[in-house]
């Protein structure tokens, strides 16, 4: 199942949320959806599922294009939206029969029970909605967008307000489903990113900033700079760093601990030596990676 969006705009009135969004997605990838608040995320997923028409611009899944008219192209997709609306007065079991009616499942009995053993609500499912706790309702809502079997999974903020515990939960099973599925996240929270995420798209204001593997955003440094961690077992000072060419900031994090903030090219070798020459024993030497969260906010300024 692949997904392409090509030259995606929306504009409301005066206001442009989305400008000329591409991108493309394979079989089998979690696609993680970064930005902050008003970046375009909801709008991108809503034209997707075909709820929004763009104003310019196509998506086409499995090479059909979607048409908010058109309901064939519905059945392959399953949506999670972020406030995940569910009855809450319905048991679990009973709020499952009635949307794989809406579906026109056959034997509708089965794949809700096949649905509820996939997504571990067994334990849960003849209790009422409303009195489930926060991750068994998300657990509820994603059997729901799983139930008919879609071939692409758009999830928006599934794991918003959930415990720790409930977080682990919810993204081991995000991916173990994603293993025949194309699974589009949209998400605020870097871990989750890092945790299950393929590849990486990150929108500001409307516009695509990047997408890459989640590895590769941590190294979308604008400024360049590394920082190096170093260790001696002998008293050392700030002052011995001043012969490394290049060097842009030393901090003396403990007695004998600096952070070394240098250029682009590795000055690790140079450190080595300045440590022999200075009769010191280095116990650390190592380059500190830069988090996806530092990245994200440097590429959404």
């Amino acid at each position: 199942m692949s997904v392409i969006v090509e030259d995606i705009s929306k504009i409301y009135g005066n206001q442009l949320a989305l400008d000329k969004i591409s991108f493309s997605v394979d079989s089998g990838t979690i696609l993680g959806i970064l930005g902050p608040n008003g970046a375009g995320k909801s709008t991108l997923l809503k034209i997707i599922t075909g709820y929004l028409r763009p104003s310019s611009g196509w998506v086409k899944i499995n090479q059909v294009e979607v048409d908010p008219d058109k309901l064939d192209i519905k059945r392959m997709i399953g949506y999670l939206p972020e406030n995940n609306p569910l009855y809450s007065d319905l048991y679990v079991k009973e709020y499952l029969g009635l949307v794989a009616g809406l579906y026109k499942i056959p034997n509708r009995k089965k794949r809700s029970d096949e649905t509820i053993e996939l997504t571990g609500l067994g334990s849960e499912m003849h209790k009422k909605i409303g009195a489930l706790s926060k991750g068994y309702r998300q657990r509820v809502g994603l059997a729901q967008a799983l139930l008919h079997d879609p071939a692409l999974l758009i999830l928006d903020e599934p794991t918003s307000g959930l415990d720790p515990a409930q977080l682990v939960e919810i993204r081991q099973l995000i991916r173990n489903i994603s293993s025949n599925k194309t699974v589009l996240l949209s998400t605020h929270i870097m871990q989750e990113v890092e945790a299950i995420c393929d590849r990486v798209l990150i929108l500001n204001q409307g516009k695509v900033v990047a997408l890459e593997t989640p590895e590769n955003i941590k190294k979308l440094s604008l400024n360049k700079i590394r920082k190096i961690a170093i260790e001696f077992s002998e008293p050392a000072t700030v002052k011995i760093f001043e012969s490394i060419a290049g060097v842009i900031k030393i901090e003396q994090t403990a007695d004998n601990k600096f952070l070394i903030y240098g250029p682009d090219e590795d000055i690790r070798p140079a450190l080595y030596r300045l440590a022999v020459k200075n009769n010191l024993t280095l116990l650390t030497l190592h380059e500190q990676e830069s988090s996806m969260e530092k990245s994200f906010l440097e590429l959404i300024k």
